[in-house]
């Protein structure tokens, strides 16, 4: 995506479309969860949340919070490059690199599903969803790389 070959409102569309995309793929992680191991979506609440392995899902829950937080710090930094060197393209890897690391809480909530049979592994994909909610590509973004203040 180059300034002079593209104007931001379509940058904009493709910015949103492949947000939109790494949303949905949240989603299906769920889907395969469940036509895996459909075990996990029967509920037992006499179950400790944390389950079994407590120090594992508190590991796990920490490595997430780490990269959501580094997820909020990256997408920060490309978009300040972004309008520093007025490059649509730092605004779309502001959004890909924020969306990726938001997606590691999902994929950590999938390893709890698969290795430990941790029954509330939703919680993880639940945090992942509304961090790469929070990655929503704004179109003023793609407007402030595309134009001097």
């Amino acid at each position: 995506m180059s300034n002079q070959k593209i104007n931001p409102e379509q940058g904009y569309q493709s910015i949103l479309f492949v947000w939109f995309a790494l949303l949905i793929s949240q989603l299906m992680f769920l889907f395969v969860v469940f036509f895996i191991k459909p075990e996990l979506f029967v509920f037992d609440l006499t179950r400790p949340l944390l389950g079994e392995n407590a120090a594992v899902v508190l590991a796990f829950a920490a490595l997430s919070a780490a990269s959501v937080i580094a997820s909020i710090v990256i997408r920060n930094r490309f978009l300040h490059q972004s309008v520093a060197e007025q490059n649509i393209a730092h605004v779309q890897t502001a959004m890909i690199a924020g969306c990726a690391l938001a997606e590691v809480v999902s994929l950590l909530g999938l390893m709890l599903a698969f290795a430990f049979d941790y029954q509330y592994f939703f919680l993880f994909s639940i945090a992942s969803i509304v961090a790469t909610l929070l990655h929503f590509p704004r179109r003023s973004s793609v407007h402030a790389a595309a134009f001097k203040q």
